[in-house]
């Protein structure tokens, strides 16, 4: 004799399966739904805008920081809003119901680590969003991004004499200058320079 199964009008009927226990049939564990976090986009070049925009339609709580810069033309010389970070933007969701985000078109792929979706810290989004406020605000030059590099990092020269170089992060020399170090770890032996930080792509 089975138990009988009684579903509420209000939720679907729960999965079923055998207790060890007793052999019976019963309800299995709901699973708990992953909280929701912030998730960088890699988009296709040029489609941030786009990206931010469809987002938003397909009810997701998405940020693209913008920065104002001045360019001319031939007539004339206008503020345009250019994209903080070219190439991402911000999608807020939970971490195992990735799918509506990577269908949406212009993203090619969420970033990963060590294979997994890379959750950014609330913190950090929140110090965006005051870094473009105060740019927004302000006159004058705006700073380009570069990427963030820490000591004892991988990084590859991308531009540059140096351009395809690797090596690891040794110092911050500031004024946009780092100081990597090249070398052969099999005879333990190595070189230092100095190259300009924007230069720099982690590895």
């Amino acid at each position: 004799m089975h138990p009988s199964r009684c579903y509420s009008r209000a939720r679907s009927a729960p999965a079923w399966a055998v207790d060890e226990v007793s052999g019976n049939p019963g309800p299995e564990r709901e699973r708990r739904p992953a909280e929701a976090a912030w998730f960088a986009c890699y988009t296709r070049a040029r489609h941030e805008k786009r990206v931010d925009a469809q987002l938003r339609e397909r009810g997701f709580e998405a940020y693209l920081p913008l920065v104002p810069r001045l360019r001319q033309w031939h007539d004339r010389r206008k503020l345009v809003e250019f994209p903080l970070f070219p190439g991402y933007v911000f999608v807020h969701a939970p971490s195992d119901d990735l799918s509506g985000v990577l269908s949406t078109r212009g993203i090619a792929t969420v970033v990963r680590f060590d294979g997994r979706p890379a959750p950014i810290p609330e913190e950090d989004i929140s110090n965006v969003r005051r870094f473009t406020r105060v740019l927004a605000a302000s006159d004058g030059e705006w700073p380009e991004a570069t990427p963030l590099v820490e000591e004892g990092q991988k990084v590859r020269v991308a531009s540059g004499p140096f351009r395809g170089i690797k090596g690891s992060v040794l110092e911050d020399r500031g004024g946009d200058q780092t100081l990597i170090q090249v070398g052969m770890k099999a005879i333990g032996q190595g070189v230092k320079v100095e190259v300009a930080t924007a230069d720099l792509r982690p590895i």
